[in-house]
This record gives C-alpha cells, structure tokens and sequence, in this order.
C-alpha cells in the first residue's frame, strides 16, 4: 500500500506551477508510471432544509480523512484536525478543501471524529442543555473512525488536472440516540459520502487570502470552518457588480468592496464567501460568491465573537440562546446562553444587504446574530460578551408556524419556532410597538410578494427574512420567501431499542421498503417531521413504503451499515443495489445484524402512503457482524 501524506500533496495546489515538480515526486517521471495530480473539491453538510430539532450545538474534531484508490493508494488531504459544528452544516454546506491528489479511481474514504473535548448542545423545550456522548458500550466517546465505501457504479474519479466534488454528510439523526432525563447521547457514528456534481448548492468558502488578480476575482488558500493554520488547496472566487461585501464593518457593492478587500492589511488573513460552485474543468476549481466578509467582520486577534438567536432584550442587553463562542485565538465552544451588551457605538449590518441606516434598534427577540466584542466568564460560570463598540451582523431568521388567517402580503400565524428555537424558548416582552410584548400566538408576518391562498386554517408555513426592529412590531417579522410546509423537505426517522432488531422489515422488495412498526424493538421515535411538526407513524392507515420511485434519480443517496463493518457504510446512488444490500444484511435466517436507527429525507404522498426519499439511511448496531 503507497500513503501519499497530505503535506506533499497539497504543494502543488497553493503554487501551480509546481505541477510537474509534484508529479516527478509522486513517481520519478518514469514514462508511462508518472501519475499526474487531479483535485478533490471536498464539501459538507447542505443536504438538508431544516437544523436538526434536538441539538443546539455539535462542536467535535475531524482529526483525519483519508480516500483509498483501486491500486491500495491512500491519500491524507486533511493535514491538520478541523473543528466543526456539525449543527451549523445542516443549512449551510462548507467548501472544506481543494488539494491535489494523485488520479485515479478512489473505492472508499476513511473519516475520523474525536470527541474528547466534543461540546454538544441539546435543545430540550427552548433550553440549550450540555449533554455527555457516550459510545454504544456507555464508555465515554474518545475517537471513531468510519469506513465510507462509494458505490461500486460510482466511485470516486480524479481526473488529471481537473476538479471533481465529493460530498460528505454527517447526519445526526442517524448515529445519535438521546436520553434527555440524563442528557447522554449514545453515539454511533454513520457518515456518507458521495460523489456529486456542481449544483446550486449555497456553501461557504473561507480562506487564507492571497491575492486581488483581476477586477472579478481573487485567489485565496482554503482554510475551513475556524482553522487558522491550513492551506487546503487554491481557489479562485469570482465576484461581479453585484457582490455584497462586510469588511471591518463597512459595507460595499461591487468594486468598492474588491478594492476594500484589496488592502495590504488583509494579505494572507481569513476571508470567507458564500455562493456556489462554479467550474471543475481546471485543477483549480472556481466559486461565484455573492457575499464577502473580511477582517473584523469575520473574525479578528483583536475580538472574540458569540452567535446565536436573540431570545430576550432588556434595554441593551441580549439574551443569546444556544451559542457557538469564538476566541481570538480560533479556540471554539457551545455555550447554553450568553449575556451581549450592546451599545449606540455598536455597528450593525444586515447579511448581504449594504444598508448602513442600521442600528441596534434592529436587534430584537428571534434575530439570528454573529456579534463580536470582548467576552468573560461570570462566577457562575456563565458567558458574557461586551459589544458596545463592536459590530453585531444579523443574518435571515427560518420561522415556523400555524396558519390562523391571510391576505395579499400579510399573514397571522401561531409561531411554532424561530431558528430551530420552539416559541417557549422566547420573552417578547418589549419587542411590539411602545414596548408592547409580542404575543407569538397572533405572529404577524410581512409576506409580500408571496401567496398563501393554497394553505388552509391551521396550515404549516415555512418563512425566511428579519425579525422586526426592536419596540416596532407588527408586523413581527419581514420575510423574504415563504412557503407552505407541505412544500418543504420531511424527514422520516425511527430508532430501534433493546440493542437492535433482527427483523425490522415486513417487506423488502424492488419498489422500497416497509418497516414492521409492531417490532417489540421498535423505540419511542417513529415519526415524519415537516419543520417542528411530527406525524407518528403509527397513527396512518399502515406502515408507508419508502420508496425513490419519483424521486430525482440524479439525487439518490442510498446508505447502510456502520462504523464496525469492513466495509463501513456501504453508499449506492441507486435503488436496486441499495435494496440487494439490505435483504443481503436481513435475510429471513438472519439472527446477527440489528437496526440501529433509519432516517429518510424527501416528501410523504398521504394519498398513496408512500414516502418518497432522495436519501435513505440504514445505520446499524455496532455489534454487527463484518
């Protein structure tokens, strides 16, 4: 077996001209033996619409990933251990790196997690607890790796100077079994990866800037999520007139912010985009960014920064709830709350919005915010961060809520959730006009554009925009887009107790699968969930098929297995391997492999009782047998 280690690999990629240099490394420029570099456009997370419910914060550590060629190659792109919050990848997918790696056809990824100073959150009725993992064995969790075998029919291929995407999607719900009267969470780690292509997936992409090359764009290395030592490959960001930029906290448009960021005092600092990829044809790949934060705005040596929805204001101060603290040395932890001063010194900006009328009479209960200032520690061990003459950043607030009554661009909801956050989580107090409370119970909301005649009394309405100005409500909220629930992603999950079930389906054939919802192993979860809304399972008329018929099939993401496996979690992008794999693993004789939990993403047709999924997760015990 040949270990090409990440360091070496990686040179190339942050001085292109050095790719000649690299392949004669790699191979000694022996004829037809020279293996030329292809690149890995590695992203996470963005698969889904909706946080998961039951976690307010998921910090733990990649120490390694590692992707194994059809000639025993491996490659180590990750060259240092990546902190992540994995809560933060539901929504917003990270563009993780770039690096060069020999080409070739790539069979498996290997991926490991550490969680010895893992700082997980859970959102139990409005409260973010601190919550201890555990493995399956009750053993405090240390590290895990898992296996990821690609699907035999798609595999991962790099091509020589070119760019291909692979996806990784740590899903939460799949290894993750909660006992909240203990706040432990029994983890067994499921991971799925896949090749992709580029799509209209909005991700981020931070980096280590290099340099401002032409008026529409600028090169930076890729440093990830809060990583302040790596370079993980080169990128090339392309901007446009219409480019939003937050830079120290000056907002800029177009050129103005290419030449704000093209300030010798941001060389070779932090520099994060949001946008979409673009081209893969060059071993350099591109990215159209559409909003563009640097210096003090993202993050600073000088700052420490708090982010966090809004749940109560009393004069200038903030209660943060479910918090992700930032030092100023990149060191990142989950705190339940914070107390956030601020002040009329304090600078707010609205994401991707160059309006500098702002103040923090902007700030109110439901707003989602990223506030730098100078933080501490209370005796009682509690956060605090002075902001009074720092910067708060609001970004879209995602509500939920029941549909009492609508009219052409307004409408009065029961508000169910702000941010993932129930209502119960929040005091209004203050927030409506002459601070007047807000009652969440007659949410009034600013729907513009959008029409909601198709949704009945009591109905689900899915709403991203900015909560209203603090002591200015009604209307409470200013949305953005709005939807129907019935339109959004569902989710569909049951876990199984008791150590697994043997026999946890009642029919496994070529249109999906039928689970057995009598099981005695059958746990307390068994659900499909639009938004902060569940539908149990066992209230339909029967047991739903899960199925991918009339699902895109460009978007099947089909997996099975678990950390303990040879072949870890085996990945199928179609439904006919997929289904061979799961009667293989339960046949009717089958006494050994157990069910851990299953989830499913995709939407539930009542009429048919089926549930149509892009993605189905099978993840079994540990115990499993190889």
């Amino acid at each position: 077996m040949t270990v090409v280690h990440s360091r070496g690999t990686r040179l190339v990629r942050l001085l292109p001209a050095l790719v000649c240099g690299f392949s004669a490394v790699l191979c000694g420029c022996h004829g037809s033996d020279i293996v030329l570099p292809g690149t890995p456009v590695m992203t996470m997370g963005g698969q889904h619409r909706s946080p998961d419910p039951d976690f307010a914060a998921y910090i733990v550590q990649i120490d390694a990933i590692t992707f194994t060629r059809n000639d025993g190659t491996v490659v180590e792109p990750l060259s240092y251990p990546e902190t992540i919050d994995l809560t933060k990848l539901t929504t917003m997918a990270e563009l993780v790196e770039a690096p060069a790696v020999p080409e070739g056809t790539y069979l498996s990824a290997q991926v490991t997690i550490d969680y010895t100073s893992a700082s997980i959150l859970l959102n139990e009725f409005g409260r973010a607890i601190p919550a201890t993992p555990v493995d399956s064995s009750g053993v405090l969790m240390s590290t895990a790796t898992v296996t990821i075998t690609f699907d035999p029919a798609h595999p991962l291929v790099i091509t020589a100077s070119q760019s291909d995407r692979v996806d990784l999607d740590f899903d939460l719900a799949a290894f993750n079994s909660i006992d909240f009267s203990t706040s432990v969470v029994t983890v067994q780690p499921f991971i799925v990866a896949t090749p992709a292509a580029v799509d209209q997936t909005v991700m981020r992409v931070r980096g280590d800037l290099v340099v401002v090359q032409s008026p529409t764009d600028y090169i930076a290395n890729i440093r990830p999520f809060y990583d302040l030592v790596s370079a993980l490959g080169a990128i090339t960001v392309n901007v446009n007139d219409q480019t939003y930029y937050n830079i120290n906290g000056i907002t800029y448009t177009g050129t103005a912010g290419l030449t704000a960021l093209n300030n010798t005092q941001l060389a070779n600092t932090s520099v994060a985009a949001y946008g979409t990829l673009d081209d893969l044809s060059t071993i350099t790949p591109t990215f159209n960014a559409t909003q563009v934060y640097a210096g003090t705005s993202l993050e600073s040596e000088l700052a420490e920064y708090v982010s966090g929805t809004v749940s109560e204001r009393v004069g200038d101060v903030l209660t943060v709830r479910g918090v992700t603290y930032l030092s100023d040395v990149g060191v990142v932890t989950g705190y339940p709350f914070a107390q956030v001063t601020i002040g009329p010194t304090t600078v707010v900006s609205e994401d991707g919005v160059a309006n500098n009328g702002l103040s923090i009479d902007d700030v109110s209960v439901g707003s989602q915010i990223n506030v730098s200032g100078e933080a501490g520690i209370t005796a009682a061990n509690e956060l605090y961060l002075d902001a009074s003459g720092a910067q708060v950043r609001l970004a879209p607030s995602q509500l939920w809520g029941g549909l009492h009554s609508a009219a052409a661009g307004s409408a009065e909801l029961e508000l169910l959730s702000l941010n993932n956050w129930p209502a119960a989580g929040f005091d209004f107090a203050g927030a409506g006009a002459s601070g007047t409370p807000v009652d969440p119970n007659a949410y009034q909301v600013n729907t513009g554009t959008f029409d909601l005649s198709g949704v009945g009394p009591g109905g689900l309405v899915e709403a991203t925009g900015m909560v209203a100005p603090f002591g200015a409500a009604p209307p409470n909220f200013i949305a953005t887009s709005v939807s129907p629930g019935s339109s959004e992603e569902q989710q569909l999950v049951l876990q199984w107790v008791n150590g697994g079930a043997i026999g946890p389906f009642s029919s496994v054939t070529s249109a999906g699968l039928v689970v057995k919802l009598d099981n005695g192993d059958l746990g307390a979860l068994h659900y499909i969930r639009t938004g902060p809304s569940t539908i149990d399972l066992k209230s339909l008329p029967a047991s739903p098929l899960i199925t991918t018929t009339g699902a895109p099939p460009g978007e099947l993401v089909l997996a099975i297995g678990n950390d303990t496996l040879t072949a870890g979690v085996s990945v199928f992008n179609s439904l006919a391997p997929f289904i061979t794999r799961v009667l293989a693993t339960f046949p009717g004789s089958n006494t050994t492999n157990k069910i851990y939990q299953l989830v499913a993403y995709g939407q539930y047709n009542s009429s048919t009782n089926t549930f149509v999924a892009t993605r189905i997760y099978v993840a079994l015990e540990e115990v499993t047998a190889t």
